[in-house]
């Protein structure tokens, strides 16, 4: 009787940790001893063999998990939730993720609009954080990605992130950079007359 009446509490306070809890944590709620504990894990983990989750000790703690089996579904929820970044937000996102550590204020002149309520969404979805101060006056906070950012594009760290393209600049473009070079080195290069 007292593994059927515990399961459920066991089964709740494991989904609703999300993170691995410790067995000292899990005997003091559910106010059980260590022997206990381990027959309530084992008739749990018992009950869950027919299911899409597992109980998994890990971490120091016990944790519910997926099953790896259907981890390609949880995936691609996952990449539905990470399709639903704006425009603007991926794009702030990618200023951030390649100029890092940088401000708010950078980041509008890069992006020419104002970015407060995109970067508060990013911090939120824990994709970016506030990783110091600048050291200029006001002292503006830096801002970065987070190990979220790095799991949720499949990095491992930012040394795996594309390089940026040169710029491209075509050749009517080059010729209007060459001569407005040649204008410069003329202006400042002393007239001929002048020298005599």
């Amino acid at each position: 009787m007292f593994l059927n009446d515990m399961k459920k509490p066991l089964e709740a306070v494991l989904f609703a940790g999300g993170e691995p809890v410790s067995e000292k944590q899990l005997c003091e709620i559910l106010e059980v001893d260590e022997e206990s504990l381990h027959e309530l894990l084992d008739a749990l983990d018992s009950d869950l063999e027919t299911h899409g989750i597992m109980l998994q000790e890990t971490a120091g703690g016990w944790q519910l998990v997926t099953r790896p089996e259907w981890f390609a579904y949880v995936e691609k929820l996952a990449e539905a939730a990470d399709r639903k970044l704006s425009r603007a937000a991926m794009e702030t996102l990618s200023i951030i993720a390649f100029k890092q550590p940088i401000t708010k204020q950078e980041i509008e002149k890069i992006r020419g609009v104002k970015v407060e309520r995109v970067l508060a969404q990013l911090v939120a979805r824990e994709l970016v954080t506030e990783v110091g101060r600048k050291n200029v006056i006001g002292r503006p906070f830096l801002y970065g990605t987070t190990e979220t950012f790095l799991h949720s594009f499949g990095l491992k760290s930012l040394d795996e992130l594309p390089a940026l393209p040169e710029p491209d600049i075509n050749s009517e473009q080059a010729e209007q950079l060459l001569l407005m070079s040649m204008d410069e080195t003329d202006a400042q290069r002393p007239d001929e007359a002048d020298a005599e």
